[in-house]
């Protein structure tokens, strides 16, 4: 067991928190009176470095299942999530599966760092990580287009919106910002088309929405190599996510088995590898 790899973990996922509360931010996208009074008087305060804050109770079970919406952790997918990226990681660098590893949907970047902390504990120097990410929050449906998006509001959600300067800070904070780190800014269908990735051996998708994570299967599935693996974040969370990943499989013949990893992300190994 490396100290350094589960010091990472418990950092990133926030998980050596002594208190049991957290002290979040008031949500600036519910409109009853009383929170249009606190966000007048949150504005008020913000002029004299002071916020009005809601107090959040702080469950380690939760945190541990990815089943909570963090203040101040780098990652909220959870131990769970995170020691399967560990899994698949460590398999595709035994078994000397080539290609990068890219994450599509960042948030704060925990995810992608834990990744790059990996790497640097098995000394690979040879693989890019890419993170993914419009850096601006998610965008707002394509009804028309992707029907399973209908209604949907993660374009709305302020929290989800963390700049590319944010990411990358986060990245120098734990040491692990170098020339392998790379950077992919807009939204998916813009982007990833024209990336220069080459291969990959690691595709974790955590776009939410439809069109998100289609768009990431579409233009980087076909790139993992054979004994690679896919990991679906928002699987069981988001029934929009787990249809795109349905109708995909289905269009493109993939019977790999999809392996549970704690209720809510899924993962598979592309088959083909001998």
């Amino acid at each position: 067991m490396s100290l350094y790899l589960e010091l990472m973990k418990i950092c990133l996922l926030d998980l050596h928190r002594v208190n049991q509360v957290e002290y979040k931010p008031i949500h600036r996208k519910k409109h009853s009176l009383k929170r249009r009074i606190l966000l007048k008087l949150d504005n008020i305060l913000s002029k004299k470095k002071m916020a009005i804050c809601d107090i959040v109770n702080y469950q380690k079970e939760n945190r541990i299942n990815g089943l909570d919406w963090p203040t101040y952790a780098d990652s909220m997918i959870g131990l769970k999530r995170m020691e399967n990226i560990e899994y698949c990681v460590n398999k595709v660098i035994e078994d000397k599966i080539p290609g990068d590893l890219i994450e599509t949907g960042v948030w704060k970047g925990g995810a992608t760092i834990f990744m790059a902390a990996l790497l640097k504990e098995s000394n690979v120097k040879d693989r890019k990580i890419w993170v993914a990410d419009s850096f601006e929050g998610l965008p707002r449906p394509d009804e028309d287009k992707y029907i399973y998006d209908k209604g949907d509001t993660h374009y709305l959600q302020e929290e989800l919106s963390v700049s590319l300067e944010t990411v990358k800070n986060n990245f120098k904070k734990y040491n692990l910002l170098d020339d392998n780190i790379c950077f992919l800014k807009g939204w998916f269908k813009d982007t990833l088309p024209s990336a220069p990735i080459q291969s990959l051996a690691i595709l974790r998708l955590d776009g939410d929405m439809y069109e998100s994570t289609i768009d990431s299967l579409v233009y980087l599935y076909p790139k993992l190599a054979k004994g690679g693996f896919i990991i679906v974040d928002d699987w069981g969370a988001v029934p929009a996510c787990k249809q795109a990943v349905l109708d995909y499989r289905e269009q493109h013949n993939i019977l790999d088995e999809i392996i549970d990893i704690d209720g809510i992300g899924v993962f598979w190994r592309k088959s083909g590898y001998a």
